[in-house]
């Protein structure tokens, strides 16, 4: 289910008059009320070490259980997107990231509690303190370094991973 077929009622007023306003809204027709279904922000690293291999997790919770992943998640409200990528590699591999570059976003759809829930994801390269001391913790089963000769996109499990892993190795292959 798409995250706008949740609302049947107007969160304004009640009324059961809250129809399509167009592809991207949906509008009371009763007390004008517009609610527009934006994506949601999410951020996600990539972290190379000097080999260069990339830091690759497993998923540890759906979707996609146990496919490979990169380090992120969703934006919390009042942080900006590098404050994101930075406490989720906190979270998930217990590193402190020491540099963030802006790389390049893709939309997506993530599924999440049977809804189907649009997202912006935003693609970084990140730096961390230590790159040998990393533990998996919170949705990450275990985090692993691959080769960049080896790297399969078909293994990550959410789609606009897939899509950036492919497009940075192959940034990697032209140079």
């Amino acid at each position: 289910m798409y995250f706008s077929e949740l609302f049947k009622y107007c969160p304004v007023c009640g009324s059961k008059q809250f129809l399509p306003n167009n592809e991207k809204s949906l509008k009371c027709a009763d007390c004008g009320f517009v609610l527009y279904v934006n994506p949601s922000s999410a951020v996600a690293a990539f972290v190379m070490n000097q080999a260069p291999e990339l830091l690759v997790c497993r998923r540890a919770k759906e979707p996609a259980i146990g496919t490979l992943d990169l380090p992120g998640g969703f934006v919390d409200a009042n942080e900006t997107a590098e404050m994101a990528v930075a406490r989720e590699i906190k979270e998930e591999l217990g590193a402190e990231t020491v540099a963030v570059k802006y790389l390049f976003s893709l939309p997506n759809e993530y599924l999440y509690s049977g809804l189907t829930i649009p997202t912006l994801d935003m693609f970084y390269e990140c730096s961390i303190a230590d790159y040998e001391n990393i533990v998996a913790a919170d949705d990450v089963a275990e985090c692993f370094y691959v080769p960049l000769a080896d790297l399969n996109p078909e293994e990550f499990g959410l789609r606009s991973i897939k899509n950036a892993v492919e497009l940075f190795r192959n940034s990697f292959v032209v140079k």
